[in-house]
């Protein structure tokens, strides 16, 4: 075989050897940041000064605020032109 072409076949195979290597890091990181993710929200809840029955009401009354359980802000104008 033409040593260039042997040449592009080692690259590909190294090439795709690195992806699935990134790839496996990635899901490993992915999967890192929802632990903490999770460990922060846990935290945070326990964190609070507030029953199971008040949390449990709490939690049922953000998907009727879009999941933002502050106040919700509003952009305006001049704000959306600046971005």
């Amino acid at each position: 075989m033409n040593p260039k072409i042997e040449r592009v076949c080692k690259d590909i195979d190294k090439t795709r050897s690195k992806i699935g290597e990134l790839q496996a890091r990635l899901r490993e990181l992915e999967s890192q940041r929802t632990e903490l993710e999770n460990t922060e929200i846990v935290e945070t809840v326990r964190g609070m000064d507030i029953s199971l029955a008040d949390l449990a009401a709490l939690l049922r009354a953000a998907p009727a605020t879009s999941g933002q359980l502050g106040p919700k802000t509003e952009i305006t104008n001049k704000e959306a032109t600046k971005e």
